[in-house]
């Protein structure tokens, strides 16, 4: 089961990935959750941030390759080369 909510956060777009996060982070700060319970939504969501952490790396790396002029205006972008 875990394998199967790792593989379906690798799916997910920075906004959803952040939004679950944040939830995770209101119920944890709400102290109303069993330890169990606890742990699992804490491990999920150290997944979650490594997710949002990826996506604004290769967002990052994206605006990078954006090349300038002489006079430092955007003219276009150089190919990017990511892994996958």
């Amino acid at each position: 089961m875990a394998d199967a909510n790792h593989a379906d956060i690798k799916k997910l777009s920075f906004e959803r990935a952040l939004e679950e996060l944040e939830s995770i982070v209101t119920r944890l700060e709400g102290g109303e959750v069993a330890l169990e319970e606890s742990v699992a939504i804490y491990e999920r969501g150290e997944a979650l941030k490594r997710r949002c952490e990826d996506l604004l790396r290769q967002a990052e790396a994206r605006v990078d390759k954006i090349t300038v002029d002489t006079k430092g205006r955007p003219s276009g972008t150089a190919p990017l080369d990511m892994p996958s």
